[in-house]
């Protein structure tokens, strides 16, 4: 057996030396580390914790690659790695939860949402259980390591378990919003994170953040594109190359895939032209299935679906991949005028 280290979160985040083979130049140019959503879950949750005794965090083998490290060092007693167990961690969370604490559980969004659908239903959401799962490098983020660690369908899988409210963080400030507002939010808690380097889109952590309640960044009146996570980005920057191409582009940043917001929604139907919805996901089951089951009882407009196709994607860098599926700024710019330039 090898005695190479395991921890192998330098190579996720992008920050590894410049000998490391999986890297590619487009994937690891962004944002400060500071800034990384990957690098202040344990710093947030930690700070929480300082003051509420009942917030415990508990990973699978991941304590550097999801920073819960940070909290591990300055609450070592509250803090559990549980190895490469990821259902027997979200089981034992639900045990912590009906004793008064409120865990946040953090590993890979393929091993929590995916891997661990059938405890996050049966032992978190139906017995209302507040236990937190964050998973963390989901979408096709992990690009190198394949299937087995994209997460494309979790939203899907999620989306169907009753009483589990479901959130995305778009970067980092967006996500100390979100975990300060769940501490006390009922029952069990889907949280999505994405690569680690997102682009900042929230200045500030944003005072007014509600779950179910989304955020229109930009106002517009031929077409609304609603998106999440680290689609909220390149969707703004597109909006913005079709507004010099004469389109009118409302961006709204639907966090909350469940609940969602109904009244943002029926305002995109009343005041805009057509709807595209963005994100980084399989079409079947994300964002784009729950906005077409809301859109039936409104009236008709022009509704495009747009994500990862039907099918397993390329392993390969994840920039690589998002400019492949059309998800980096050019793609989404390129989907939307096509789908505008037939109406006019």
């Amino acid at each position: 057996m090898s005695t190479q280290s395991q921890d192998q979160s330098e190579i996720f985040r992008g920050t590894a030396d410049g000998k490391t083979l999986l890297k590619d130049s487009r994937s690891v140019q962004g944002t400060p580390a500071a800034s990384m959503p990957a690098f202040i879950l344990g710093e947030e949750l930690a700070d929480l914790a300082d003051n509420d005794p009942r917030i415990v965090v508990a990973t699978a083998d991941l304590a550097t690659a999801n920073r819960t490290s940070d909290f591990r060092a300055r609450h070592p007693r509250r803090f559990f790695d549980f190895g490469i167990a990821e259902r027997n961690m979200i089981t034992a969370a639900a045990g912590m939860a009906s004793t008064g604490l409120i865990p946040y559980v953090a590993t890979f969004a393929a091993f929590s949402g995916i891997l661990a659908a059938e405890q996050i239903r049966t032992d978190c959401a139906y017995p209302k259980m507040p236990v937190r799962i964050v998973g963390s490098h989901s979408g096709m983020s992990m690009g190198f390591y394949g299937t087995s660690h994209h997460a494309l369908e979790d939203i899907g899988m999620m989306r169907t378990v009753a009483d589990l409210t479901i959130v995305n963080a778009t970067d980092a400030n967006h996500l100390r919003a979100i975990l300060r507002k769940s501490v006390d939010h009922p029952g069990a808690m889907y949280i999505r994170l994405g690569r680690g380097r997102d682009p900042v889109v929230y200045d500030t952590v944003p005072s007014d953040f509600a779950f179910g309640r989304a955020t229109r960044l930009r106002d517009g009146s031929d077409i609304t594109i609603m998106t999440y996570g680290a689609q909220v980005r390149p969707s703004l920057d597109a909006a913005q190359r079709m507004e010099k191409a004469g389109f009118s582009v409302r961006v709204v940043d639907m966090h909350t895939i469940k609940p969602l917001d109904f009244h943002e929604i029926k305002a995109a139907v009343d005041e805009t032209g057509a709807i595209l919805t963005v994100e980084e996901h399989n079409v079947i089951g994300g964002l784009g299935s729950a906005m077409a089951e809301a859109l039936i009882d409104l009236p008709r407009i022009p509704f495009q679906r747009h994500g990862v196709p039907d099918k397993f994607v390329e392993v390969g860098p994840p920039a690589a991949l998002y400019a492949h599926y059309q998800l980096d700024a050019e793609g989404i710019y390129n989907v939307a005028s096509a789908f505008l330039k037939p109406r006019g």
